[in-house]
């Protein structure tokens, strides 16, 4: 989720659900050794619990970044094993990293050893040819015993040559059960499904088999998922209408527009707000051609919403 879940989406992602957890886009060990780290880890206290996901392979490198972010407040500290992007590859983090378990394994040990937080793992099923149970069993146990005791499985493997991100969403096929045997063969683990899931009916029959699930992608298109699963698993705080959502994130926006932010950056997270209702199209619009204005201020985002019906 690079350039999707920043601290402009979390805040109102928070707004929809008070009980999610919430999780950063990634971040490399690298950018916070190198760049404005300040930057990087910001984000406001109403986003509670979120976690950092950190990019890297360097496991004192790794141990800083966490180190960083723990002091910043962050609630955990979560490896990405995921990412099958080119430049992720480069980099040597990712998805590739499934093939150097002992590289990961003494990352989580610096980590374990420079913070208090919990230090995570998302990952996925395997990689390229090495996409048998056995391979990624071999992975967890070498992160275990490092001191790991939460993964996030997305559950296909991760081709590294030949298909672009986003074709790796799609293309490998999902294999629910592999991430369920996974549960069933360490129960003292706790083990998160990802990938593929869009209802609430889905949510409830993984959980049948294992602790969680993260929603990505469908909560950023559909963030009123969000409200759906709050109704069902969370406690009761879920926001009375979408319109109400928009009403608190007024004073967010006009905060940070006093501080220099520019409303596009944070309207564009909100533009799935109203999707399947009277009116989606004409808000979307709306905010596309007017909040990427130099001048644009909080009184775009209410002529939208004033001039939807009263329905959405």
């Amino acid at each position: 989720m690079m350039d999707w879940t920043d601290r402009h989406c979390r805040y109102f992602m928070r707004l929809l659900s008070p009980s999610v957890l919430l999780y950063t886009e990634m971040v490399t060990a690298q950018a916070l050794k190198f760049g404005d780290a300040a930057s990087l880890l910001r984000f406001d206290e109403r986003e509670h619990p979120v976690a950092l996901q950190l990019g890297g392979s360097d496991p004192s490198m790794m141990a800083e970044a966490a180190e960083l972010g723990s002091g910043e407040g962050y609630d955990e500290i979560n490896i990405n094993v995921g990412c099958p992007s080119d430049r992720v590859q480069s980099g040597q983090f990712g998805a590739c990293l499934m093939a150097v378990p002992d590289v990961v394994a003494d990352c989580v040990r610096a980590m374990k050893a420079s913070v208090d937080v919990p230090v995570t793992i998302k990952t996925r099923i395997g990689i390229d040819n090495h996409d048998d149970y056995d391979f990624l069993r071999r992975f967890v146990d070498h992160s275990v015993d490092a001191g790991c005791d939460t993964f996030v499985v997305h559950a296909r493997k991760a081709i590294l040559e030949g298909l672009s991100p986003k074709e790796n969403r799609t293309v490998p096929p999902l294999n629910y059960e592999r991430v369920y045997r996974l549960k069933q063969d360490y129960p003292v683990l706790t083990i998160v499904l990802n990938g593929g899931v869009t209802t609430v009916d889905e949510v409830r029959s993984h959980l049948d088999h294992v602790d969680g699930v993260m929603i990505g992608r469908q909560a950023y298109h559909q963030p009123w998922f969000l409200t759906d699963l709050e109704r069902t698993f969370g406690n009761g705080g879920a926001p009375r209408s979408r319109r109400e959502v928009v009403e608190l994130m007024l004073p967010y926006i006009e905060r940070q527009l006093a501080e220099g932010a520019y409303l596009k950056h944070i309207s564009r997270h909100m533009l799935g707000l109203f999707a399947g209702c009277p009116g989606a199209r004409a808000w979307r619009r709306h905010l596309s051609e007017n909040a990427h204005k130099r001048d644009a201020g909080v009184d775009v985002i209410e002529y939208a919403l004033e001039r939807l019906p009263e329905a959405a």
